[in-house]
């Protein structure tokens, strides 16, 4: 029950809160000691006084991977859901860093694109340093203006993975966000005015020399800036060409496999095919040898039936008595009276 989101919590991106950490990070939060003690029955008020006794930021550290507070007090924002004033007053907050980039972390998950951009964007002027634990649990010096830089321009951040948000570009075109306007083009707006105000002067050679030292500062400043948004625009492009790259080759890989066990069960299959035929083709001709030994043995059978007399004519031949000469018959008569034998 204490680890569920709030029922009148509403849905962000299309999901629940709470799945915008990953599960396993999720499972960490709930075992870590941080979120049994300290984290139990907070509401948005009281959550307030947690932050204020952060002194890092980071993600999950140690062999075991255990989660920062600062990841615990995120998750119990996402789980308990308060409201956008309040998050807007952790933004705003100057007196506490660590409040102040809790608040832009869990704006930066939730948040629509124009309101990430219309509430980070002021705290590029946060020079302040911060605490930041790394994955093998030492800290290192960062500061609030590169933290916010990471959420703005990375998709990876604290072992989280962002939202996707459009480029500024892209809401300027659509007219859904004004072109940014630097801290510093106030101040240069103000030297403007003064300068303007004091030209009714006359200015001596030097004071022109100044001026014009002045004038080539701020085009050197102007041009130091637009060379800053062209390579911080340059390497957002070659990140997501990187990543469509990658996303190709793995889609040619994927085919690649594909086409490969394709040929291999087509192999296969024609393998089989040219093994029943050549079976087929066995069993034909068995066949026709076993036919045509049949066939010889029936012509030679006939033949032989063919060469034999008739059974008529061996009787005849049994049946007629050859003819007894003449002679013979009276000798025999003439030996009987004598009582010899006959001549055959």
């Amino acid at each position: 029950m204490a680890n569920r989101t709030d029922p009148a919590a509403k849905s962000v991106h299309g999901t629940n809160p709470q799945n915008l950490v990953e599960k396993i990070l999720r499972e960490k939060i709930h075992q870590s000691s941080f979120w049994k003690e300290q984290c139990f029955a907070l509401t948005a008020e009281t959550l307030v006084d947690k932050a204020m006794e952060l002194d890092h930021i980071g993600g999950t550290y140690g062999g075991n991977r255990k989660a920062t507070p600062f990841m615990c007090l995120t998750l119990k924002m996402l789980q308990i859901q308060p409201e956008k004033e309040i998050v807007v007053e952790f933004i705003k907050n100057q007196d506490y860093k660590y409040v102040r980039v809790l608040g832009a972390f869990y704006l930066r998950l939730v948040g629509k694109a124009t309101d990430v951009y219309q509430y980070l964007e002021p705290l590029y002027n946060d020079y302040r340093k911060i605490r930041q634990r790394s994955a093998d649990g030492s800290f290192f010096l960062s500061h609030v203006d590169e933290f916010i830089d990471q959420l703005l321009t990375t998709d990876y951040c604290c072992d989280i993975t962002l939202p996707r948000v459009p480029k500024r570009s892209v809401l300027e075109q659509n007219n859904q966000l004004e072109p940014r306007k630097s801290a510093l083009e106030d101040d240069f707006e103000e030297e403007e005015e003064k300068d303007e105000e004091e030209g009714e002067l006359e200015l001596t050679n030097e004071d022109k020399a100044l001026e014009n030292d002045r004038e080539r500062e701020r085009e050197r400043d102007r041009d130091h800036r637009d060379r800053e948004s062209e390579d911080r625009d340059r390497h957002r492009d070659r990140r997501d060409r990187d990543r469509d790259r990658d996303r190709d080759y793995r889609d040619r890989d994927r085919e690649r496999e594909r086409d490969l066990y394709r040929d291999y069960y087509r192999r296969r299959e024609r393998d089989g095919d040219r093994d029943r035929d050549r079976d087929r083709d066995r069993r034909r001709r068995s066949r026709s040898r076993s036919r045509e030994r049949r066939e010889r043995r029936d012509d030679s059978s006939r033949r032989k039936d063919e060469q034999r007399p008739p059974e008529s004519d061996k009787k005849k031949k049994k049946d007629t008595k050859p003819e007894e000469d003449p002679e013979i018959v009276e000798a025999n008569k003439l030996r009987a009276k004598l009582g010899l034998k006959p001549l055959r």
